[in-house]
């Protein structure tokens, strides 16, 4: 199928999901890019009104991204620095921590970013509230769990704490700079005004205000909105603007924004985890060749290297509950569109 057709299609296909979905009362709205080389399209259904705004999808309406956050802002920002030098990715991340030894010191970049780092995979941070330590020597100063792949928010917040130690900057602060680079003026970590800019979450108390403007993530959360496994706000202009960066990068196209030699052994399967689909560093992979990643509220990403074709998809489906009904069709719709 020619470029332009696929777009078109794929674009028409997701819209027609997220109609039924909005129409179905299981997720407020979406949006979403499709693209390709130097064309694009966008989708954009539904909205809701919250608090006297009425806030419509849209492509430039700001979405918490919830774990799109670990390779958006923790992945370009590891593979930058073991380009530098800054950070080697088999080092043992206790030898960046004082204070040692650690009974996990000797987790690696590398098993975080595959999810074989052992390390607790409970997210939840309540116990370190109040306390003196470090949160990156907590982290490091339990015992490991058993040896094997296990998806672990964990590793992220750690990556994320020891990235500032080495590139002695707020992780906030350090990845802006390369969205900047990338033409991503909208993606940013919270907190964000309540406004129709941007997409409320969850409403968790009836009768109360949804989480709007803030992370959604709770370990996050008590972090202040930033960390390397969630937090992140974006736009479906944005996604498309990282995909299309990302490709090229992949590409080893000329003043491209992440190293190619890490892009493409982030996109190579290091671990399998479910019948025909692997963990490359960060992302999923699937044996078809497409690369993806998802995010907790009803966020995906998906890349095909080999054609050059995306979809980023943007929706707020935790907005009704947690159960996020139909999530899983419109995810295997986009999916599919890959196979044609």
């Amino acid at each position: 199928m020619r470029d332009g057709d696929w777009v078109a299609e794929t674009g028409a296909d997701i819209r027609g999901v997220l109609k039924v979905m909005v129409d179905a009362g299981w997720l407020p709205g979406g949006a979403a890019v499709v693209g390709t080389g130097s064309m694009w399209e966008f989708v954009a259904v539904g909205g809701v009104t919250e608090g006297g705004d009425n806030v419509q999808a849209a492509p430039d309406v700001l979405y918490d991204v919830a774990s799109l956050t670990k390779v958006m802002a923790a992945w370009p920002l590891a593979g930058s620095a073991a380009a530098e030098g800054i950070l080697s990715l088999d080092t043992p991340l206790g030898k960046y921590v004082a204070g040692g030894p650690y009974a996990g010191g000797e987790v690696t970049a590398r098993q975080i970013l595959t999810h074989t780092s052992r390390l607790n995979p409970v997210a939840w941070l309540e116990c370190y509230v109040g306390t003196d330590r470090d949160l990156a020597e907590s982290i490091l100063a339990e015992p490991l769990e058993e040896e094997g792949y296990r998806y672990i928010d964990r590793g992220f917040i750690l990556l994320g704490l020891i990235l500032e130690r080495l590139l002695d900057t707020p992780l906030d602060l350090a990845v802006s700079t390369l969205w900047n680079a990338a033409g991503m003026t909208a993606t940013t970590y919270g907190p964000l005004p309540r406004s129709p800019a941007v997409a409320p979450t969850e409403c968790r108390i009836p009768g109360a205000a949804p989480v709007w403007g803030v992370v959604h993530d709770e370990a996050a959360g008590l972090m202040g909105g930033v960390a390397g496994h969630a937090g992140v706000f974006s736009t479906a202009i944005d996604l498309g603007a990282y995909a299309r960066e990302l490709l090229r990068s992949a590409a080893g196209e000329e003043g491209c924004l992440l190293p190619p030699h890490y892009v493409r052994q982030s996109w190579r399967p290091a671990v399998r985890v479910a019948d025909g689909v692997s963990r490359g560093l960060g992302w999923l992979v699937g044996d078809d060749g497409v690369v993806y990643h998802h995010g907790y509220t009803g966020t995906s990403l998906y890349l095909q290297p080999e054609t050059g074709r995306y979809v980023g998809l943007l929706t707020n489906s935790v907005h009704f509950g947690r159960r996020r009904t139909g999530l899983d069709d419109l995810r295997a719709a986009v999916r599919a569109c890959f196979g044609e």
